[in-house]
């Protein structure tokens, strides 16, 4: 029976039980939380909203500075087609993000997601990593308000003293006062309520966005005025060549990061289905639009070789006789790091509140403010937590580590959009609260079907083999097209899974090969080959056969559909594996260890006590209708 399987499923004890733990997965959440009357966020966003919290997370103070160091070292005055290029590259986890968001409405983003299709083990790396990335995040860009800020007052020695750093005589230690008050700050503004935080995060975003506007238009006033002599420079357009400005599209891609933050809010939108996918992509066009209108302007102003790498807009103005320049272009950047501060130390609670909901870590950061609905809670946990790092430590040089959990999530929702596609899960975890109900409603259909057949004491399995025996009688070829059927949809699902198999190993293969310069070239190229084939097998196999009809009605129909399956994902995991490879092995050493700490609390904390440890799994129609029959909202 379906109750006795799905209990010795996952109610096992041991190692064969601990790797079932990491393959278990859940039911969409929001069901799951109307139907236990779990308290929810504040359903108070709308697409301009959501369009303020996805520009104002990704465009950050780094265009301010970006445009100069990839124009001189790598794109030359092709820099606007390196941004684009990087601009598609997103677009391809964005378009991932907005069905997976619009189907399953829920906080958590990466990790909701990846909990649903992939397993539990799979999404509590992604939560812990993204967990450290917002942290990290958070405290750099709060690091790097101070330095601008001094820039008003005559220097970085011209800051308050209460404001400017100052050194730890004994512990070696630079303290930033002037940052961690920053964080406190939205911190106490996250806990008035999403409405409020939202509203304050697209006033900022609005006053940064004017200010690259005055860059593109004053720039372009200059820029016809004295011919666009950037563009005039012997070396031609790709001083680099293509590799240069390909090398210079991998950087920029970093600076579309944040349209995910869009994603994690997805439980506080009100039309989620409509709002979240068009949420997504405004942000992401609007942030592509003004990162190629930007370049295009100052690389006409000033030859790319001449440009200054770390205040490249201000010197382009100061040389052109608009020294007053500087400060609105400072004031730009202040505005995009404290938008970028809202950005970073908002996902991170939610995400903490979907894990402490699941049961992998304590129901603490799981509360739910009556008055503003938002878990305060576990804002003031990460607020604190990064407060204290920014207060501390120089963060610089794990600024890299950030960058982790960003393409591990967009490579995992990725591989999620394929199994949602065609091998959607067929069985979903009935929580404790229903299983009485579930037995009560088997034992039902067993006395129903015993009294029609007038059959006395049998077991389930008998009784359904007299129902063949008596419709085979009534028609002898009824039952071999339902066989027939039953095994091909499971050579289907076989098929596919080793189909999406075949493709991460193959793209592991082939960016772990090119990557490696170090070695010989027979050993590079006969990994690229394998790779390649594995993948391209994959590949062919998931364009052949067809994708699972149960992909329509799983979690919420209506939204949003990821084009070009199965090429798009692929690409999308293809070119997130291969920035993850080259991100440097100090960079993942640091995360390593990090990871390390997440599975020792995964295995000692997590593991036992999530709430898929006594479950049993249930076809999903019959999930759905137990949902609704005891609950009885309508979806």
């Amino acid at each position: 029976m379906a109750l006795e399987a799905g209990s010795s499923g996952c109610g096992g004890r041991g190692w064969g039980g601990g790797f079932r733990s990491l393959m278990r997965r859940k039911q969409v959440d929001s069901d799951r939380i109307r139907a236990e009357g779990q308290p929810q966020l504040a359903k108070e966003l709308n697409v301009p909203e959501l369009v303020a919290i996805g520009v104002g997370s990704t465009v950050g103070a780094g265009v301010y500075v970006l445009v100069g160091i990839i124009a001189r070292e790598h794109a030359g005055p092709a820099l606007t087609i390196s941004f684009l290029i990087a601009g598609i590259a997103a677009t391809l986890s964005a378009f991932c993000y907005a069905e997976l968001a619009s189907r399953c409405p829920s906080a958590g983003s990466a990790y909701h997601y990846s909990y649903i299709c992939v397993g539990e083990g799979v999404a509590w790396l992604i939560g812990w990593a993204l967990v450290l990335e917002y942290t990290i995040g958070g405290s750099a860009v709060a690091r790097g308000i101070s330095p601008n800020l001094a820039l008003f007052f005559g220097g970085q020695d011209s800051l308050p003293w209460i404001l400017a750093r100052h050194q730890l005589p004994w512990f070696g230690i630079i303290i930033d006062p002037c940052a961690a008050a920053l964080v406190c700050v939205v911190t106490v503004l996250l806990c008035m309520g999403i409405k409020e935080s939202s509203f304050a995060q697209g006033v900022v975003t609005v006053l940064n966005a004017f200010v690259m506007i005055f860059v593109i238009v004053a720039g372009s006033y200059i820029g016809f005025q004295i011919g666009w002599v950037g563009y005039k420079d012997s070396d031609g357009y790709f001083p680099y060549g293509v590799n240069g400005m390909l090398a210079g599209s991998a950087t920029v891609f970093f600076a579309y990061i944040g349209f995910d933050t869009v994603a994690s809010t997805a439980e506080e939108v009100r039309n989620p289905q409509r709002d979240l996918p068009l949420g997504i992509g405004v942000a992401l066009a609007i942030c592509c639009a003004l990162y190629m209108a930007v370049s295009v302007v100052i690389v006409g102003l000033v030859p790319y070789f001449a440009m200054d790498p770390d205040t490249p807009i201000s010197s382009a103005f100061a040389k052109h006789g608009m020294q007053w320049a500087m400060y609105v272009v400072t004031t730009g950047a202040v505005l995009a790091l404290c938008s970028n501060l809202m950005g970073s130390l908002l996902p991170q609670p939610r995400i903490l509140m979907a894990m402490a909901r699941d049961g992998l870590l304590p129901s603490f950061f799981s509360d739910v403010n009556k008055q503003t609905q938002v878990p305060v809670k576990s804002t003031i946990v990460t607020g604190i937590c990064a407060a204290a790092l920014a207060f501390t430590m120089d963060v610089s040089q794990l600024a890299g580590m950030v960058s982790v959990g960003t393409l591990l999530a967009f490579t995992v929702v990725a591989v999620s959009i394929l199994i949602l596609r065609y091998v959607p899960p067929d069985e979903v975890p009935l929580p404790p609260s229903l299983q009485e109900s579930f037995r009560l409603n088997q034992e039902c259909d067993e006395e129903r079907d015993r009294a029609l057949l007038g059959v006395g004491n049998c077991t389930l399995s008998q009784t359904k083999d007299v129902i063949v025996v008596v419709e085979s009688v009534k028609d002898p070829l009824i039952d071999i097209p339902l066989h027939k059927g039953k095994m091909d949809e499971t050579k289907r699902r076989k098929i596919a899974s080793l189909s999406i198999g075949s493709v991460c190993i193959g793209v592991l293969i082939l960016t772990s090969s090119a990557s490696a310069t170090w070695l010989p070239f027979l050993p590079i190229c006969i990994g690229c080959i394998i790779g390649v084939v594995l993948l391209l097998a994959g590949l062919s196999l998931l364009s052949w056969i067809d994708q699972d009809a149960g992909r329509h009605s799983f979690g919420h129909s209506g939204g949003f559909t990821c084009p070009f399956v199965p090429v798009l994902p692929v690409l999308c995991i293809l070119i997130n594996t291969y920035l993850l490879i080259n991100l440097g092995g100090d960079t993942w050493m640091r995360v390593g260890i990090w990871l390390l700490m997440g599975v020792l609390l995964y295995i000692f904390y997590g593991r036992t006590h999530s709430s898929l440890t006594d479950v049993v799994y249930v076809p999903v129609a019959q999930a759905d209708e137990m949902y609704r029959s005891s609950s009885g909202y309508v979806s």
